[in-house]
């Protein structure tokens, strides 16, 4: 869906239509209207239930890929995209961090119900009427506190994509002690200004969905509050997604993603104790 209307300055603006985010981008005299959908559920991955170095568990009463030791007092949340916990290379992050000394869990907040772009009967904004990220908040909400009843110290979150605006939400009510934003999806400025935790946003050079000039606001937002440590970069040359969509036989795609994950494993260190 695209329209074209009259407008000046360049600016960036987002709403919902039937609960589908809208972006409305400003460029020289023009406005692009566009709604999510192609690249968020682009390059989609092979799902294996069985990937993965860890095991798969419930927490919480969801279905939870569990890696690491059970005795660390230090979580990190892994929460996914659209097309679930089953993605190997997400598992592969999550055997990662927990490599690093953390307990990792990723939940199944889609309930085995990931997005399937062949099906054409249920385009992105019939899938997310079953699957809203407010949902998912609610969610992960549970889960925070099924592992709170554990013992756990501190939490950080991870979100790519769709699961950055449930990262967010759960920051916004300070229920984790860190957060790692990946070319988020549905993330609006009002809902950063909402945050005041440590935050690190790392974006795509070629996003329609966080473009630059959109993860640029939220850095602006960030660092304007005291006592809040941020970190913000954006990846040159990589698109929406690069971070947890790639594929290993692309050497280039797969530095610029390692390059991400030891800047969110940075983030903890500093972060998570």
């Amino acid at each position: 869906m695209e329209v074209v209307l009259l407008f000046s300055p360049r600016q960036i603006w987002y709403f919902r239509v039937f609960g589908v985010q809208v972006q409305i981008e400003g460029s020289g005299d023009s406005l692009i209207l566009s709604m999510s959908g192609p690249e968020c559920c682009s390059n989609p991955p092979p799902l294996n239930p069985n990937a993965g170095a860890g095991h798969v568990e419930k927490l919480a009463g969801l279905d939870s890929y569990i890696a690491g030791s059970p005795n660390s007092n230090l979580t990190v949340l892994l929460i996914s995209d659209v097309f679930g916990y089953e993605a190997p290379n997400l598992r592969n992050i999550a055997d990662k961090v927990a490599a690093a000394g953390y307990y990792v869990v990723v939940p199944d907040f889609i309930f085995g119900d990931p997005y399937n772009p062949e099906n054409a009967d249920r385009p992105v904004p019939v899938w997310l009427k079953d699957h809203g990220t407010d949902k998912g908040s609610e969610d992960a909400k549970s889960i925070v506190e099924a592992l709170k009843s554990k013992g756990v110290s501190a939490i950080g979150a991870v979100g790519f994509c769709w699961g950055a605006k449930v990262v967010v939400e759960i920051a916004k009510s300070r229920l984790i002690q860190a957060a790692v934003l990946l070319h988020p999806s549905f993330v609006s400025v009002d809902d950063i200004k909402g945050v005041d935790i440590p935050t690190a946003v790392l974006g795509a050079e070629i996003d329609k969905m966080s473009p630059p000039e959109l993860v640029k606001q939220f850095e602006e937002v960030l660092t304007a509050k005291p006592g809040v440590d941020c970190f913000v970069k954006i990846f040159p040359k990589v698109s929406h997604g690069w971070s947890v969509r790639y594929r290993n036989e692309d050497a280039i795609a797969v530095k610029a993603a390692e390059e991400a994950h030891q800047d969110l494993l940075n983030w903890f260190a500093r972060h998570l104790k």
